[in-house]
């Protein structure tokens, strides 16, 4: 399976490389993430279970990041073991590019699968990938642009509250008092 895209956070690079290293950053972001152990500056382990049309699998899986270009950009792969399941490897490259008020994250997607997940095949495989990679950009966005410093945000213009005039009621009429239906003579 291969697939690519890419998104824009609203953060600098340099805050948006940073949160892409950073294990609970990521542990919030990617669906189902249960743990992520960073062993090193470049191996990660996981476990993440995901729901894949009728089943439910969990996978525990090394990541490796090679090819670093701080904070441009790296190579990062892996292979996630479901038991049963199956099991999934593959690897993606990953370019940060600099835009006015954020960074453009751009990825290049290559998986192969195999054992119950592979049987599911693209009907499945590749709609549920899609999702939880739109799932994970909009977490990753929102807790990146937490992360950046106030410094480096794009301050918002200020609005001053308006005065409005205030109105006074209208001095109603007194009411008169009703008058009393006359009584009839017999």
């Amino acid at each position: 399976m291969k697939m690519s895209g890419a998104e824009t956070i609203p953060a600098s690079r340099e805050t948006v490389w940073k949160a892409l290293n950073d294990p609970a950053i990521l542990k919030q972001s990617i669906p189902g993430c249960q743990s992520i152990v960073k062993h090193s500056d470049t191996e990660m382990e996981a476990r993440v279970v995901v729901k894949l049309g009728p089943l439910k699998m969990g996978f525990t899986g090394v990541v490796n990041l090679t090819d670093l270009d701080p904070p441009n950009g790296y190579r990062i792969s892996g292979e996630g073991k479901g038991g049963l399941a199956g099991s999934a490897s593959g690897g993606a490259n990953v370019k940060l590019e600099s835009l006015p008020g954020g960074t453009r994250l751009s990825y290049d997607v290559d998986a192969q699968v195999t054992g119950k997940l592979a049987s599911l095949g693209a009907r499945f495989i590749e709609p549920t990938s899609r999702a939880l990679a739109s799932q994970f950009f909009a977490k990753f966005a929102a807790l990146a642009a937490k992360m950046e410093p106030a410094a480096a945000k794009p301050k918002k213009p200020v609005k001053k509250p308006v005065k409005k005039a205030v109105k006074k009621p209208a001095k109603k009429p007194a009411k008169k008092p009703a008058k009393k239906p006359a009584k009839k003579k017999r």
